[in-house]
């Protein structure tokens, strides 16, 4: 007996189910309401239409009505609201948003897709037209209208998430003034402070201003512009305000039909993606996932999980054996000419979580420094103590940012160590990669921690050192040390001069020894510590630390 499935929004995890369930069921009766006019666009393509990158509107759609219809035999209704479930008849209420009447379809299966909105606090002056949020293609219309028409000189982006600085990467293509405030005391929030610390300094290189540590108070308008309020009292004078404060899942049909919310406030499922109603699956960025590093449950709204979600719940309805386990929330992020990308936690993530860890960033060449084109690739690690199995990492760069996460990011899905790391067998050419490839010296310095090889300072522990216990060593050139800028109360004596002045250093002291990126102030504690000295290098040498504090000056 074929079987009457009902889905409640598109976008990847709904248009996603209904194609598959489509290819697993020929019979079944297939019916997807969408609220707005499209069902199926790359959400994540938006600001770059409105950035003209992407240069036709009709590339954004995935599938349409039509289409969708035509080859998959699928009943679409757009414009279409479903305004309520009545579980106990199994059916849903509909709302014709064109025609304004109402009436209920039955189910035998319903899929609830509704994705999450826009975060929008209670500012004053957020109602006013020049304010925006993004979220789907008539937001998209909506806000490239404006840029066309306007032509605005000043635009204000609050929030510095990935919609954030995406909106703000494109209004600075279309030739606007951007200023970026973000509420947190960095870019990307869910960066550690020293890795986000290259993308700030990135955006003030690009001309983009950034203001950390600072919400919004009001958006006071005006008859030709808007006055964004800053908590501090500061004004910021803007033709258009973007909204990037992120998002929040869409429960409230689920709510209201009894259905039970987890503790972060999303759509609690089970490992079969199945509600609290047995009949009832939901998926996306509206439910709450186990986080796969401390098992917590979480909001992780990414496309790829809510794509592989919308095919799992469709195998799970045909009869199929699947279960989601958890998400790690892998993503990426295009910065002008940089890119950042993440897996797993952060340092403060993984504290909450009482995980202990332990962690180590180098800055490396992305291919054979010999090979013309190769540029810094800086990659962060968080890990166990006890075995060294990976936690998180994030990693920046301009060239092989991707190839690096996606490496790091099988190996923790793997449950993969940094000892595993120091093992990967990854192809080698020079305009691609080193014969010691990025993700194998990241392994290389993590595994030399655990090891005892190396013991390891960082840049935010060089306020509290005990000056009178302690002795900090440049072992960079003497030129790096006089010209370049070093850290104040520091020593010199360059790397390949310290075997003839090791009789200068104290072994009643702790050296901490510090070079550009660490890779020669690990030789010197290898040369130290088998003279019998206790040295410790600093993580990531002296690039993150200027980084850091730079970026902790100009707040």
């Amino acid at each position: 007996m074929s079987q009457k499935v009902v889905i409640i929004g598109g976008v990847a995890g709904g248009a996603g189910a209904a194609a598959r369930l489509r290819r697993l069921d020929e019979e079944a009766e297939i019916i997807l309401f969408e609220r707005d006019e499209y069902i199926s666009f790359a959400n994540c393509g938006l600001p770059y239409y409105i950035g003209e990158v992407i240069k036709k509107r009709d590339n954004l759609l995935v599938q349409t009505p039509k289409s969708m219809r035509e080859r998959f035999r699928i009943d679409v209704r757009v414009n279409s609201e479903v305004t309520g479930i009545l579980r106990e008849e199994k059916s849903v209420e509909v709302l014709d948003r064109k025609t304004g009447k109402t009436y209920k379809e039955t189910y035998d299966k319903l899929i609830l897709a509704p994705g999450a909105a826009p975060f929008r606090p209670p500012i004053p002056g957020l109602d006013d037209a020049r304010v925006f949020s993004l979220r789907n293609i008539p937001d998209t219309d909506t806000i490239k209208g404006f840029v066309d028409e306007h032509k605005p000189d000043k635009a204000v982006v609050v929030g510095a998430g990935y919609i954030g600085l995406e909106m703000a990467e494109n209004l600075h293509v279309r030739g606007v003034d951007v200023t970026v405030v973000e509420l947190a005391d960095r870019v990307l929030p869910g960066l550690d402070f020293e890795m986000s610390a290259l993308i700030y300094k990135h955006l003030l290189k690009k001309e983009v201003g950034v203001v950390t540590g600072n919400g919004v108070k009001a958006i006071l308008p005006g008859e030709d512009a808007v006055m964004v309020e800053l908590a501090d009292g500061r004004q910021i004078e803007a033709d258009l305000v973007i909204l990037g404060l992120g998002v929040k899942p869409e429960t409230k049909l689920a709510a209201e039909a009894g259905l039970k919310l987890g503790v972060t406030g999303g759509i609690a499922v089970d490992e079969h993606l199945r509600t609290s109603d047995p009949d009832i699956y939901a998926l996306g960025d509206a439910i709450e996932v186990k986080n796969f590093v401390s098992g917590e449950p979480a909001l992780i709204p990414l496309a790829g999980p809510a794509n592989k979600q919308g095919r799992m719940v469709a195998d799970i309805i045909c009869g199929r054996d699947q279960s989601y386990n958890a998400t790690q929330g892998t993503a990426i992020l295009k910065v002008f000419d940089m890119s950042v990308a993440v897996t797993g936690l952060n340092e403060e993530a993984l504290r909450r979580a009482g995980l202990d860890y332990r962690k180590s960033i180098i800055h490396t060449a992305s291919h054979a420094t010999y090979y013309p084109g190769a540029s810094t690739l800086s990659i962060k690690l968080l890990f166990a103590p006890a075995d060294g199995k990976l936690l998180g990492a994030q990693v920046v760069g301009v060239d092989g940012v991707d190839k690096t996460m996606d490496v790091l990011a099988v190996a923790m899905r793997a449950g993969l160590t940094v000892h595993d790391l120091e093992e990967l067998e990854l192809s080698y050419a020079p305009p691609f990669s080193s014969a010691k490839s990025p993700v194998n010296v990241a392994g290389y310095v993590a595994a030399n921690i655990l090891k005892g090889d190396c013991d390891v300072f960082y840049w935010e522990d060089i306020a509290a050192m005990d000056k009178e216990e302690s002795i900090l060593l440049d072992v960079r050139s003497s030129f790096e040390f006089k010209k370049l800028g070093t850290i104040e109360g520091a020593l010199n004596i360059p790397i390949d001069k310290l075997r003839d002045n090791i009789d200068e250093l104290p072994k009643d002291k702790d050296i901490y020894l510090f070079c550009q990126v660490g890779l020669r102030a690990y030789l010197a504690c290898r040369i130290l510590n088998q003279k019998g000295y206790r040295t410790k290098n600093l993580s990531g040498g002296y690039k993150t630390f200027k980084a850091a504090n730079e970026v902790n000056a100009g707040k």
